[in-house]
């Protein structure tokens, strides 16, 4: 058994290399080979009476070894070569009741006994009993202390797949990449629950799925990523990725994504992202840009991107991790004309260095 367990450990796990070419639906499930591995959902709903909710709902999976090996002979049922955070979060702007509110929970399961799984082939996966599974529509469904998300999603656009030749990199060495792909736009129905209280809900969703095994490197503190959804069908991805010195690392890249699908490149050169004020977290302290300048020449977007709320800050006392994720909205110029949206933005790494 020795012997064994020291030659797994010497199974390196795969890394994202180029070409990669995706296939629908097994890309949508799970890559066992790769070290970390994540599904995040985000949306914009709303009732008819005018309450408005952000969500956001991740559940990762990280690789304690490649290949989600069973447990060998002799090894205990709670042995896994899986682990499974996951983070569901509310953002609540009632109008009515002039009660807003943001509130956030975590878990974090083995993929051991039932207690959370991945298949590969397809979309299911679960951490307890949140869950995100299926295609047309996909499912979600999370609960806790009185909060929950009963949705379906159902996509308006094929997956729009981001970097050159299937991968996205992330710095400048061979392995700092990953495969990563979005569904930039989900109309999106079901029921939202807050304090107890149900409520009918439509609106639009995006989804983010991405595997890799090396994506940040010792250098690198954290991102800023942006899901941008315009009102004219466009749809856009950037990411920002800080170095310690203050700098961006070149790699930084971006996608547009047109009204009918078709999906372009954006290198860090093509957008710039400009803060525009600052909050101060009460619960960690750390200090977050709030408000931003998003500016795309090649596009003629010129917009500015402002918080529901200036505190949407998580903090995973497991896992130690707290990041900024908010609802937005998004309000500019499209090529001269005025243009509006939402938007999800997410901002890691200035409660201390992420590490994943």
């Amino acid at each position: 058994m020795r012997l064994l367990a020291f030659l797994l450990a010497l199974v390196p796990f795969t890394i994202a290399s180029s070409p990669y070419h995706f296939v629908f639906p097994r890309d949508a499930g799970a890559h066992f080979d790769y070290a970390s591995e994540w599904w995040y959902l985000t949306g914009h709903l709303q009732t008819s009476k005018g309450r408005r909710f952000g969500f956001e709902l991740t559940i990762f999976r990280f690789g304690l070894r490649p290949g989600n090996l069973r447990p060998a002979p002799g090894e205990s049922r709670w042995h896994t070569s899986e682990v499974y955070p996951a983070h569901f979060a509310l953002t609540v702007v009632d109008p009515e009741e002039a009660r807003d509110s943001f509130v956030h929970f975590e878990r974090f399961e083995r993929g051991a006994l039932g207690m959370a799984a991945a298949a590969a082939g397809h979309l299911d996966v679960h951490s307890g009993d949140w869950s995100i599974r299926g295609s047309d529509p996909i499912r979600l469904a999370a609960s806790d202390d009185g909060y929950g998300l009963d949705l379906s999603l159902r996509s308006q656009k094929p997956p729009a797949i981001n970097g050159r030749g299937g991968v996205s990199r992330k710095a400048a060495c061979r392995s700092c990449a990953s495969h990563y792909y979005s569904l930039t736009r989900l109309g999106t129905t079901g029921t939202v629950t807050v304090r107890g209280t149900r409520y009918s809900v439509e609106g639009l969703s995006w989804m983010d799925h991405e595997y890799g095994s090396d994506e940040l490197q010792p250098d690198q503190i954290g991102w800023d990523w942006f899901a941008l959804q315009f009102d004219d069908d466009r749809d856009v991805m950037l990411y920002r990725l800080r170095q310690k010195n203050g700098g961006t690392t070149p790699q930084s890249s971006g996608s547009v994504v047109a009204p009918g699908g078709s999906v372009r490149y954006l290198p860090l050169a093509d957008f710039s992202i400009e803060a525009l004020g600052s909050w101060k977290s009460p619960h960690t302290g750390a200090v977050y840009p709030s408000s931003w300048r998003v500016r795309i020449p090649s596009e003629g977007i010129d917009v500015r991107v402002t918080p529901l709320l200036r505190d949407q800050e998580l903090v995973d006392k497991q896992l130690g991790v707290a990041y900024w994720e908010g609802d937005c909205d998004v309000a500019g110029v499209d090529r001269g004309h005025s243009v509006h949206g939402v938007a999800y933005v997410e901002l890691t790494g200035y409660a201390g260095a992420l590490r994943l």
